[in-house]
């Protein structure tokens, strides 16, 4: 059965466009209390980023969730994967997140986790729906839901994450530049790193409800790159604006996407004899990091892209670790989700082991030239991906790519785009085959 709300990543959308409506939050939290008052009495615990729009929504569920007899305990602004944590240590039988990771401020959702931290099943989902469908009514009065806020959410976070290294740990020495993207880390993430004995310098820790993610965070490196440049340090670490993603800046300016830390922290696990299997990666993961991991004889498979299928495959398998180019990174051998900050850790104590900077570290893994380019369309009866003139052209570029090529179009799970992606060997060829795949998209589905 086809999910007529929920994406890979939970429900988003424009603000004021269905379903992203008070409305619609309104009628999701009385849904979710609903569905979840198998349990007895339900308690479900409620965070958020730093979008202007998260207080209307975070108000609206409240109401929702209280209507259906559902106790509710709010976190106020932190990263999603410290509300997958928090979850499981309260005892809450589900946590909600307001965000739309690393969207425009203008763009919210909802994610939820399972009393476990972990990604809702699909079948649970679709109850959600069933309901959010169905007629509305409220509990008596004596039997409403009441409301609390923790106060001391973020002290508990910030010791878990440094609970995931050594307890002899000290980054005593290291200079960091952090980029909290205005969003769910600015607290939380400079405190952690801070605490450890690191010289942390910070941008991107102003929110002011309009500038998530604008310029700053993972999805645009360049201020980092500028900062780590300028104040002469040894890396930069990049969240996006819920902090469940994470790239990297070395001390020469290069940015260090997802597949590059997952080499990292795979080779430290593997010298280790800690690396539980193999990695996890998925379709749009660089070829050079399954050639790379090959050479150490780690075992590599790709997953669907979206954090929930890379989870999926990790559980299957019984692995630890997995994660994607942009950077969601998931240790499972510390937490049960994809978290900036514990992931950024793992690094810099790999890192510490090894006695390599970032940019020695990442030579270990030779990247082959990949394009992505992101095609904005309109939804319509038929799929951009299923279009007999895209699928022609898409086997036209395989063609002339060869064996040593990729080709990948996809939709995303959480905006309306097409990914366009190619890779080779030859970088200029990969650059001019992209181009003209993306121009053919465009020309048939672009807005």
């Amino acid at each position: 059965m086809d999910k007529r709300y929920f994406g890979t990543d939970g429900i988003r959308g424009r603000v004021g466009s269905a379903p992203i409506t008070p409305e619609f939050m309104l009628k999701l939290g009385w849904a979710v209390g609903m569905a979840f008052k198998h349990h007895g009495t339900c308690r479900v615990l409620i965070g958020k980023d730093t979008r202007i729009s998260g207080y209307m929504f975070e108000s609206a569920l409240e109401a929702g969730l209280s209507a259906a007899g559902a106790h509710v305990q709010l976190l106020g602004p932190m990263p999603t994967p410290a509300i997958a944590y928090l979850t499981r240590t309260f005892m809450a039988d589900a946590g909600i997140v307001i965000s739309a990771s690393h969207n425009p401020f203008y763009d919210n959702g909802i994610k939820f986790f399972s009393a476990s931290g972990s990604k809702l099943p699909d079948s649970l989902e679709l109850e959600i729906e069933r309901l959010v469908e169905a007629p509305m009514s409220v509990v008596d009065s004596a039997a409403l839901g009441k409301v609390t806020r923790v106060e001391d959410a973020s002290g508990r976070y910030i010791e878990f994450c440094k609970s995931s290294v050594p307890t002899s740990t000290s980054f005593k020495g290291q200079s960091l530049v952090l980029d909290c993207a205005h969003g769910a880390t600015y607290k939380v993430a400079p405190s952690v790193f801070r605490e450890l004995g690191a010289q942390v310098s910070v941008i991107g820790v102003e929110p002011d409800g309009l500038n998530i993610n604008a310029g700053v965070g993972s999805t645009d490196t360049r201020a980092l790159r500028d900062a780590v440049l300028q104040r002469g340090a040894g890396l930069g670490i990049a969240f996006d604006g819920d902090g469940d993603r994470v790239l990297m800046v070395d001390h020469e300016g290069h940015e260090v996407d997802g597949d590059e830390l997952l080499y990292i922290m795979a080779v430290d696990l593997h010298q280790r004899g800690l690396l539980k299997g193999g990695v996890v990666g998925t379709l749009m993961t660089n070829l050079g990091l399954e050639l790379a991991l090959k050479e150490l004889d780690i075992p590599f498979v790709r997953a669907k892209v979206g954090d929930r299928y890379v989870m999926a495959e990790l559980r299957e398998r019984d692995w630890l670790l997995g994660g994607e180019s942009s950077g969601h990174l998931v240790c499972l051998n510390h937490t049960s989700t994809g978290d900036g900050i514990i992931a950024a850790l793992q690094v810099l104590k790999a890192l510490q082991r090894s006695g390599q900077n970032l940019a020695e570290a990442r030579q270990g893994m030779r990247k082959c030239p990949q394009k992505l380019i992101n095609v904005r369309y309109t939804p319509g009866a038929v799929s951009p991906v299923d279009d007999p003139d895209v699928l022609a052209a898409v086997a036209a570029t395989e063609a002339r790519m060869g064996a040593a090529g990729r080709v990948l179009l996809r939709l995303s799970g959480t905006e309306p785009l097409v990914r366009v992606m190619v890779e080779g060997q030859d970088a200029a060829q990969v650059e001019q085959e992209a181009t003209h795949l993306a121009e053919v998209v465009a020309k048939t589905f672009g807005e």
